[in-house]
């Protein structure tokens, strides 16, 4: 239903994006690895399928470059076919696009990896990806009836029988970069010591961090730690989740809070741009969600004004009216037994 609105408002539209390009400075990037990733990208965890392919094509219509995806998210296949779309149109080249996609939990034995990459590369139908992460730091039993998420009678995580390790999950995406499947490997969701594991034994360093960060979670040390890294830090959920499937009961609106609106009234903004703008001026790159044409737009629409220090240090300081580290909208709590779980200190 949402999507009628592409053809009901399409003129609208089409205006609203033309003055977009107008009034934009060119969207800048920030190095990742051996490429360079737009600071800006349209997230699809949560975008159901039926509206997430034409949230991509829009996106890409109206001058996204950096597009993320995952296995796990069960619509790579309608986010290909708008790829497939875009770029056959012509007004849109593959090249000019950073695509980002995850290996899956289940897809870490060493024999799996390949796998799950091919089965990314087929759905999105490209030949390469710009960005290829390892999801999570876990591991679960792949091949069972449970699909992508396997779980015992007590509804726990069953962790792969064979107990793959970072090292020999990282060792294949290595050979990935080699055969050309992926221009750069990285991480998501990993802990400062996990990173660190990985550091140790790679033989193609790690090009990024993808983690949740937002005013409520600025995960400063870790960002601080992948500068030190030469590690591009990848910003989801920026606006803590306002409409997530995962959002919990007692969960503080971060659009609704007094310091975000404040400084959103400063510049002549919405809380939602000036929560973006915060992860560009702290040097981050962030994938913002959204299946909703005008949004898509406007989330891109950040290059126009800056934030002082003062205002991201009084917008980090949110996370203060939580117990430390902050308030995590993605905790995946339910995986909080696994031997690899990376926010055990927050159990």
């Amino acid at each position: 239903a949402e999507y009628g609105e592409f053809q009901t408002f399409q003129h609208y539209f089409i205006q609203i994006n033309l003055s977009v390009a107008l009034d934009m400075t060119a969207m800048p990037t920030i190095r990742c690895g051996v490429s360079d990733m737009p600071v800006v990208g349209l997230g699809t965890w949560q975008s159901d399928p039926g509206v997430v392919g034409a949230a991509v094509e829009h996106a890409l219509n109206s001058g996204y470059k950096h597009i993320d995806c995952a296995l796990v998210y069960g619509n790579e296949a309608e986010v290909g076919d708008a790829f497939s779309k875009v770029f056959n149109a012509g007004s849109v080249k593959r090249e000019e696009v950073f695509i980002t996609s995850k290996l899956w939990l289940t897809y870490q034995r060493p024999d799996k990896v390949p796998v799950g990459c091919t089965k990314t590369l087929t759905d999105l139908q490209l030949d390469y990806l710009d960005l290829y992460l390892i999801h999570w730091p876990m591991h679960l039993q792949p091949d069972t009836e449970m699909g992508n998420f396997p779980m015992d009678a007590e509804g726990q995580p069953i962790p792969d029988s064979s107990s793959p390790t970072i090292a020999q999950t990282w060792a294949e995406l290595e050979k990935l970069v080699d055969e050309g499947k992926c221009r750069n490997i990285g991480l998501s969701n990993f802990n400062i010591q996990q990173i660190e594991e990985v550091l140790a034994i790679a033989r193609i360093r790690p090009a990024c961090l993808q983690v949740e960060s937002h005013p409520q979670l600025p995960n400063l040390e870790l960002l601080e730690f992948c500068k030190k890294q030469g590690m591009a830090f990848v910003s989801y959920s920026p606006l803590a989740n306002p409409g997530s499937k995962f959002r919990r009961p007692e969960q503080v609106s971060l659009l609704e809070n007094e310091v975000v609106k404040k400084v959103a009234t400063a510049h002549g903004v919405t809380p939602g741009q000036v929560l973006i703008r915060y992860q560009v001026d702290k040097g981050n790159a962030v994938i913002p969600k959204s299946v909703t044409p005008s949004r898509i737009v406007e989330n891109l629409a950040v290059t126009s004004f800056t934030l002082t220090q003062s205002e991201v240090d009084e917008l980090s300081a949110i996370s203060k009216d939580f117990p430390d580290p902050g308030y995590r909208t993605c905790s995946v709590k339910h995986f909080g037994k696994h031997p690899r779980y990376p926010f055990k200190n927050e159990l």
